[in-house]
């Protein structure tokens, strides 16, 4: 695990250099100020969710099957409330303001920058939702607590990363 996030994180690094490089580049709207809010809301569920799944690993490693699938759920939960705050925003962008990534530089950067986060979050909550169905099936016990650990390693630098995306494009790149 610790060699997959090593490499996600260099591709996202490439990434955020790209997009930092081609802020403010663009010859047409429209630009970040333009059509952006800063998404605090869904910030505050993806974030919330590292608690709820720390929370979700320790109970399994204290035998609480149950309070795991509990915690597990929610972190899926706020996962998928946050994708769907990043579908609506992009529905938006697109319908309403006209940024898709054809547009301009900061529509193919923000796309793309943005994008990468949004598929990791969700192959995150394909594998996290494998796992509660298998919890559901009651196939989840205390001695897969460190499989969990490590899973949770992931969400977490999913977690991470988006503090960089976040304060990249809605704090510095407007």
């Amino acid at each position: 695990m610790f060699a997959l996030i090593a490499a996600e994180a260099a591709i996202f690094t490439i990434f955020v250099v790209a997009y930092l490089f081609y802020v403010g580049k663009s010859l047409t709207g429209p630009v970040p100020n333009d059509v952006l809010n800063a998404p605090m809301f869904y910030t505050i569920c993806l974030l919330s969710s590292s608690l709820t799944i720390h929370v979700a690993a320790k109970a399994l490693g204290r035998g609480k099957v149950r309070g795991f699938g509990m915690w597990w759920f929610l972190t899926i939960a706020l996962g998928g409330t946050f994708i769907y705050g990043t579908v609506s925003e992009w529905h938006r962008l697109i319908y309403h303001d006209g940024l898709t990534i054809s547009t301009n530089l900061f529509g193919t950067t923000y796309y793309s920058l943005v994008g990468l986060h949004g598929f990791h979050v969700v192959v995150g909550l394909m594998t996290l939702s494998m796992v509660m169905a298998l919890a559901v099936l009651g196939r989840v016990k205390s001695e897969h607590a460190e499989r969990v650990d490590i899973l949770s390693l992931y969400w977490h630098f999913v977690d991470a990363v988006w503090v960089v995306v976040f304060t990249v494009v809605y704090v510095i790149g407007r």
